[in-house]
């Protein structure tokens, strides 16, 4: 009896080679395995931009010290809608009515607006970063926010606050320009910039249709970290000591 082995008998002790259509069918296996994980690593990152976070670049100084220019920052898109938001929380929201000025915005090349429109797809870009605003929430509904107390502070139900993050013009004390007393309707926000002299926040605005609020809806979620450039990674407080008595207080 004779047993078939992996060596040819005709050909020493060389092995055989696998015919050519085994071999074609084997690359075509790789191929269709590189495929399914490339498109299974688009669809967790699609999902992840859509239903958890986002990219978004900074497109003015309304935010300085804090954001710069052209700042990346990761925003937690959970929040509002399944995490409430907190005083001081910075926050990225579509316009409320008004806010933005006409879209200027020049024609692109195809191939880049095809690789940006490609790169928004998985949320490492952010093409819409101009038709959205970021801004820290100094409001919520219910609250009342006066400027300006004796200090030059801005109070919230009556508790002044310490506010470490606004920059100020040299020489200058008050938390903001403009006086005003604001309660929050229900499902809106009061949010300011923290370069308070250069930011067309909710003061700003406060003669305005919207009167300067901003409905919760709106919001997209909330600024979680500086990702770009490098050397400003941070993640972004809210600040909850300068909010602390003012939480005690709030109308819930």
């Amino acid at each position: 009896m004779t047993y078939r082995t992996e060596f040819d008998a005709t050909a020493g002790d060389r092995p055989v080679r696998a015919p050519k259509s085994k071999q074609k069918r084997g690359w075509k296996i790789f191929l269709r395995d590189i495929l399914l994980i490339f498109l299974a690593a688009l669809l967790i990152s699609f999902l992840i931009k859509t239903f958890l976070i986002r990219s978004f670049y900074i497109p003015s100084s309304s935010m300085e010290e804090t954001l710069h220019i052209q700042d990346r920052i990761i925003v937690n898109q959970l929040e509002p809608k399944f995490m409430p938001i907190e005083h001081g929380d910075v926050v990225v929201f579509r316009d409320p009515g008004g806010w933005l000025p006409p879209d200027n915005t020049q024609p692109v090349n195809w191939f880049v607006g095809a690789v940006d429109a490609a790169l928004a797809f998985v949320g490492l870009s952010a093409p819409d970063s101009n038709d959205h605003l970021i801004k820290r929430v100094i409001g919520l509904p219910g609250d009342t926010v006066v400027c300006c107390n004796d200090f030059g502070q801005l109070t919230v139900n009556g508790v002044p606050l310490e506010e470490p993050y606004i920059n100020l013009p040299e020489g200058i004390t008050k938390a903001t320009r403009d006086d005003f007393e604001v309660t929050v309707p229900e499902g809106k926000l009061w949010v300011m910039g923290d370069n308070r002299y250069n930011s067309a926040d909710s003061a700003f605005h406060r003669d305005d249709p919207t009167g300067g609020f901003v409905p919760i809806d709106n919001v997209v979620g909330r600024a979680l970290l500086i990702s770009w450039p490098v050397d400003r990674w941070t993640w972004l407080d809210n600040y909850p000591v300068t909010f602390s008595d003012v939480d005690g207080t709030a109308k819930k």
